[in-house]
């Protein structure tokens, strides 16, 4: 099946692409500029589009993003530490971001006659963001079916809405995904910070999955405690 791949240039998005590569017909990475901070993720989808030998999209969403105020990832907000399940992580919430991005994303697969979408929302997603729960994209595909009707026939493939970050790493090593080369840190700096919500899950997830993780992280142990603190809540 003809499957473009919406490609933040994260771990998740990045190992879905090359899971995708694998085991369908790889058309395309879309990736989208809304004014995030970690703007940085962009050129590691880029690099992933290249070592796949696909063409990469980057859709210009900066005026749109705008416009949607009040997150840490597009204000002057600043990005909280801490577990990535915990109330203060509400703050990275963009409204109807995904709703929009797969929007686009649709657009494109149908003008360029692919047969699915693919994007890598999974089961730790579910506390923080609505628009990454099964209600939502099962909601949104047939929203979508409907928009096409009699022009394009899309699907959206969601392998991981129900599963852990940790599986995503499972996988992600199983398909050759290279993991230092994917971005992941809210706060855009040299090296992922190893504090804000999704280094700790980034880093979690590795220990669970017992993948070695490559990163370099500027406070590597702060997870532990993080993970810790969030047990314990």
């Amino acid at each position: 099946m003809k499957t473009l791949v919406i490609c933040s240039g994260g771990l998740d998005s990045v190992s879905l692409a090359h899971i995708t590569a694998k085991t369908r017909a790889l058309t395309r990475l879309v990736s989208f500029n809304y004014g995030q901070r970690h703007l940085k993720e962009l050129d590691f989808a880029a690099e992933a589009a290249a070592r796949l030998d696909v063409p990469h999209h980057i859709i210009d969403l900066r005026p749109v993003g705008a416009a949607l105020t009040g997150s840490a990832l597009t204000d002057d907000i600043d990005v909280p530490d801490g577990h990535y399940a915990e109330d203060t992580m509400k703050i990275t919430v963009v409204p109807n971001r995904n709703a929009i991005m797969l929007s686009v994303a649709y657009g494109i697969a149908a003008a360029k006659g692919d047969q699915a979408v693919a994007t890598a929302v999974h089961g730790g997603d579910h506390f923080i963001y609505p628009d990454c729960r099964p209600a939502f994209t099962e909601a949104f595909d047939t929203m979508q079916k409907a928009a096409l009707d009699g022009y394009a026939d899309v699907s959206l493939w969601t392998p991981f809405v129900r599963r852990s970050k940790a599986d995503i790493v499972t996988d992600g090593a199983a398909h050759g995904t290279p993991f230092d080369r994917t971005w992941s840190c809210y706060k855009g700096g040299a090296q992922h910070c190893g504090r804000c919500g999704t280094c700790v899950e980034r880093r979690e997830a590795f220990d669970l999955a017992g993948v070695e993780d490559p990163t370099i992280y500027a406070d590597p142990d702060f997870w532990r405690a993080a993970v810790a603190q969030h047990g314990a809540a």
